[in-house]
Formats: C-alpha cells, structure tokens, sequence
C-alpha cells in the first residue's frame, strides 16, 4: 500500500492581518499534483485543517474544490481522503461528503458518536476498503476516545484475513511531539498518550502539528531518502506552508509504502518549495538592532539588496521604539508590492525593564476561541494580564446574569404557554 500524506493547508489564511496566501498555496498545489502523478499512490490523505477558519470565504472553498478536483482528474485511480481538523468547521465538511463521492473521494467532517455503540454498523463511515489496504479516517476529535478508536481498528482486523496494510488518519497533538514553531503560553496543544490511539494500525498519519517529525524518531525528522520502521508508526506530515515566522524547518509531504499488515514502513519525504520565506532581521542569531533608526536603514537595505518574503525584527530591549515606526516600516515596504511582507510582533531581546508593554500575550489558536462558549473560560486563561481582577466576584456576577436570562426567558415562555 502507497499513500501520499499531507495535512494542515490552512487555505484561506490571512497572515499577519494583512497578507492573503492565496498564490503560496497555488504553489503548494502545482508540486503536491506533480508528486501525485509521479509517485501514483493508491491514496492521498489529508489529515485535517483543510481551512484556517471555520468559515472560510466563497473563494476559498471555491479553490478547495477546484484544486483538488484537479488532482482527481490528474490522477483518476488515486482515493483521496480527506478530514477535518480543529480548525475546520466539521459540519461544513460532512455536508459536502455525498457530492465529493461523485468523485471516488471521501471527506470527513464529524467524529463518531459518543455512546457509537447503540449505532448499528457505525464503523462503516470512518473505514475506507481499497484493494490495497484500509484507511480508517478520523477527525478532530475534544478529549480522548481510546475505546471508540479500538473499537474501529478491531472492526478492521477482524475483517482483513490477507493481512493488508492498515493506515489511521487522524488530528491530534501526543505526548512526545516536537512542538517547535506553535504558541502554547495557553495550553492549547492538548496532548494525548500514543497508546491512547489503540493498537492495529501501521501507520498513523497525523496532523495539528505544523513540524515534519515521525514520534520516537527526532533523529529523522528532516532525513533525506527512505527511513523504514517496522509496524506500527505515528508522523506528523508537517504544514503545507510555513504558517508563522517561529517556523524555520523545511517542510514536506510524506510518502508512505507499507508491504504488510504488522510488516515494514517506508517513509520519504518530499520537501515543499515555499513561494515566500520567513526572515529575521537582523540575520544571525545572536544578533538585534539597537535603535529604530538601524532597523529601518538595515530593512530598506534588505530590501535595496533584493530580499523578499515575510520578515520579523529582533530589537534590544532597551530601545524605545517611535510611536509611528510601523507606520515607517509599512512606507518603506510599499513599493514592492506585498513580495515584502512584515510581521508586526517584534522580537524583544536582552533583560527586561520596566516596559510592559514588551510583555508577551497570551496566544490563542482561532479556534480554540471559536470553541469557547463560557466568556469565563477566556477570562480564567488570560487571568495575570488583569493585575487586581477579583475573578470570585466575576464568577458571581455570571452567576446573577446566568439566572437573570434564565427568569427572561422562563417569563417569555410562559406569556407564550397562556396563549
């Protein structure tokens, strides 16, 4: 069994607040069809965070469907399988599943239920047959269903007497995964054991985390040719783009060739040719500007000298910035027509003083906010930036305002039931 795996596209993303990526993910799109005809898998799997928000724009979707119709029709033989992620609105996929089967390709937007075992044959849905193996597509899925995700590999072996491959997707973060590049000052990275995603599986092919990496395997994160591992094996695909400035690894999509059930894993990669790369200014790590006016001078050079793509400032701490150097920075950027493209976080470095101003913030994923429906719960992670909030009294105060809707709204149904 051959697959080609990739996951996280975030298409759609707007970086920065400012800079739409529509032709970087063009780019990805021309390598990932080549890649397809080249290496002719039986399946692609995307594993999740197909879309960087949940509702994504027309044109989004409308790229979405146009790109990967392309691949089908490039590659007619090839599944493609594709599931939704935490970023991902999963009732917008599984809406669009019965139209995309036209096409022999499978899309998953929402999990199994959580009492699956009063649903007759709801294996069915999350286990693709081809007539090399079998993919069990699973997506993004809150908290851990370790007796479910059992449930549909012992489903599996229970039916594959030829010992066929057996590949899991899924879109998770485990405990021992390189997390280089994500913002977790918040905890959002909810990591799960390995041994929670069950036993029967050759390959588990994992999004969420943006960073190459096969788990127990750090050594060959970024090794070229085939790595083979004996059965079973979880990796991280990686991102197609690299989605923030923290991301300074090479990307790639993974090639994965399983011979049998409980046999050996072949994993190559294939490194992704970025349209736009991410720059630290000043270059070199040990470096950082010492005034606004070095940093400004120094970025019209890198500019002058041809530098292109998207660009961060590393200044020392003990600079006090112009109320308007954004403002200086963007005038002198515009003339090149987005190709420079600034990420307005500054890298502070050296001791702190009394700035706090300079203080990082919490940082959320979109959507960890989009799941949020308590404001306390927002309240309680962001708790130290609010110095004298007295968080009982608030919770008090929800409590009046929870009870106050609550007597509305019985009122309101009772002027309804009279008559």
């Amino acid at each position: 069994m051959k697959i080609i795996h990739t996951a996280d596209l975030h298409l759609g993303q707007v970086i920065y607040q400012n800079y739409d990526r529509k032709d970087e993910h063009e780019h990805f799109f021309k390598q990932l069809e080549k890649w397809c005809i080249e290496e002719n898998p039986d399946a692609l799997v995307v594993s999740g965070d197909v879309f960087d928000i949940q509702q994504p724009s027309a044109n989004t979707w409308k790229f979405f469907t146009e790109r990967f119709v392309k691949i089908r029709k490039a590659v007619p033989e090839m599944k493609i399988v594709i599931t939704a992620g935490n970023h991902d609105s999963a009732a917008r996929i599984q809406s669009n599943k019965a139209v995309w089967e036209f096409a022999d390709a499978t899309l998953i937007g929402t999990p199994p239920p959580t009492s699956f075992e009063n649903v007759p044959d709801w294996q069915e849905k999350f286990v693709i047959k081809l007539d090399s193996g079998y993919i069990i597509a699973l997506p993004f899925m809150t908290g851990e269903r370790a007796a479910m995700i059992q449930a549909l590999l012992d489903y599996v072996s229970d039916m594959n007497a030829d010992g066929k491959p057996v590949v899991m997707m899924g879109h998770y973060a485990v405990v021992g995964s390189d997390l280089t590049g994500h913002n977790i000052d918040i905890g959002h990275a909810r990591t799960q054991s390995i041994e929670s995603l069950g036993k029967g599986y050759d390959y588990l092919a994992m999004g969420h985390i943006h960073k190459p990496q096969t788990i127990g395997h750090p050594e060959d994160c970024m090794k070229d040719g085939s790595v083979v591992y004996q059965s079973p094996v979880a990796r991280y695909s990686g991102s197609a783009l690299h989605v923030s400035c923290d991301e300074t690894y090479p990307h790639s999509v993974s090639v994965v060739e399983i011979d049998h059930h409980g046999g050996q894993v072949s994993i190559r990669q294939l490194r992704i040719d970025e349209l736009r790369h991410f720059y630290i200014l000043p270059e070199g790590s040990d470096r950082a500007f010492n005034s606004d006016e070095e940093a400004l001078d120094s970025l019209a050079q890198f500019a002058k000298d041809g530098g292109r793509g998207y660009f961060r400032m590393r200044i020392n701490n003990s600079v006090n910035l112009s109320s308007d150097f954004n403002q200086k920075v963007y005038k002198i950027i515009e003339p090149y027509n987005d190709e420079l493209r600034f990420n307005p976080k500054i890298m502070w470095i050296g001791e702190q003083d009394d700035k706090t101003d300079n203080e990082e913030a919490p940082q959320f994923e979109i959507a960890d906010i989009q799941e949020m429906t308590n404001p306390l719960t927002f309240i309680e992670q962001t708790i130290a930036k609010y110095p004298g909030l007295n968080l009982d009294e608030v919770k008090a105060a929800f409590v009046e305002i929870e009870e106050e809707v609550k007597n509305i709204r019985n009122q309101e149904s009772s002027k309804k039931s009279k008559k």
